[in-house]
């Protein structure tokens, strides 16, 4: 067959396997079984083989409704967290012919500005994270198909939620602390309302209270590096017992927590034991390096966006939280002093 000068259409296709168009679509579109036999099925795919057809895909999701893109809402793009979650998602995404539109709440806090006329419009679906939750309303994407991320299964606002097992990652940092014979503590808290921070919260005061004889204090600080030296300076110049474990909500906090330590010549392990949550690259660069709980970033974007793409195909996502693991490095070790 010769091959025409101009794009070929699936007119041509038909023409030149001796079908209607209708067999083409039927036959491009994988939906023959049953209704054209696997001899005329074979002929039209050799046909658009021979003329280099590529359906329009652009026309074709335009008749059925479907963009093929989704929204990814993220707190920050700055966190080296959730961009892991893009990277495991905009895979997953690619695989199954979907483009991901980035949507970036700043500090989990507000919405941005709307970045499309209509939401719905523009949308097949929303992938969100519970801490990025408030922009959701400003651009209508909780009447989209909607999956969570770190969201209460009870009270989520989606048809499905995807949660990494946080609370046991709290319990495994507990055990650990314990097992190691500290009985005074401090937490320190990141301040963002969200889902997550509660659960692990909850979880480490449970363990805690179920070994007679701890005590724990929780200070509260904004997500960043300061606020956790801040945070840690006021605690550990507090009247009373001075904390011998310090279990930190994010990997940042422990970073503050570090400064604030050496400045009152306190070390670390051997004073105080530190542990964070993340196990970013930060976690290896602190000196001593730093026991975290391990959360697979990556493969947390991707069960996202597959429970997604589940939802838009009407299949039930698979269920269960994706375990998380306790990496023990040098930051931790028995109290100094009972």
């Amino acid at each position: 067959m010769a091959r025409s000068s101009t794009r070929p259409t699936s007119r041509d296709v038909a023409q030149a396997a001796g079908v209607s168009q209708a067999a083409v679509s039927l036959v491009l579109g994988d939906k023959w079984r049953g209704r054209v036999s696997e001899a005329t099925a074979e002929r039209v795919r050799e046909a658009a083989r021979e003329l280099g057809y590529r359906p329009n895909l652009a026309a074709r999701n335009l008749r059925l409704g479907r963009t093929r893109t989704v929204l990814l809402v993220v707190p920050a793009l700055t966190t080296e967290f959730f961009a892991g979650v893009y990277t495991g998602a905009a895979r997953v995404a690619a695989e199954n012919g979907f483009g991901v539109v980035l949507y970036p709440s700043p500090e989990g806090i507000g919405p941005a500005r709307d970045p499309f006329a209509s939401a719905q419009a523009a949308l097949d679906g929303v992938l969100a994270s519970s801490m990025a939750a408030d922009a959701l309303t400003a651009i209508r994407g909780d009447q989209l198909p909607l999956v969570m991320l770190d969201s209460d299964p009870a009270g989520s606002l989606g048809a499905a939620t995807v949660n990494l097992d946080i609370a046991d990652g709290a319990r495994q940092v507990a055990d650990h602390l314990l097992g190691l014979g500290h009985r005074h503590y401090l937490h320190i808290a990141a301040d963002i309302p969200s889902w997550t921070f509660d659960v692990r919260a909850r979880a480490l005061a449970d363990r805690l209270a179920a070994v007679p004889g701890t005590s724990l204090r929780t200070a509260r600080t904004p997500m960043t590096i300061e606020g956790a030296l801040a945070a840690a300076e006021t605690a550990l110049a507090a009247p009373g017992p001075r904390p011998t474990a310090v279990v930190c909500d994010d990997d940042k906090l422990a970073a503050g927590v570090y400064k604030a330590l050496r400045r009152r010549g306190l070390r670390v392990p051997d004073d105080v034991s530190v542990t964070g949550v993340d196990d970013i690259a930060l976690a290896a660069a602190l000196d001593p390096e730093l026991t975290t709980v391990r959360l697979d970033a990556e493969l947390f974007g991707e069960r996202g966006m597959r429970a997604l793409l589940a939802v838009l195909d009407g299949r039930t996502p698979q269920e269960g939280d994706i375990p998380v693991e306790l990496v023990l490095r040098g930051s931790t070790a028995p109290p100094s002093t009972p």
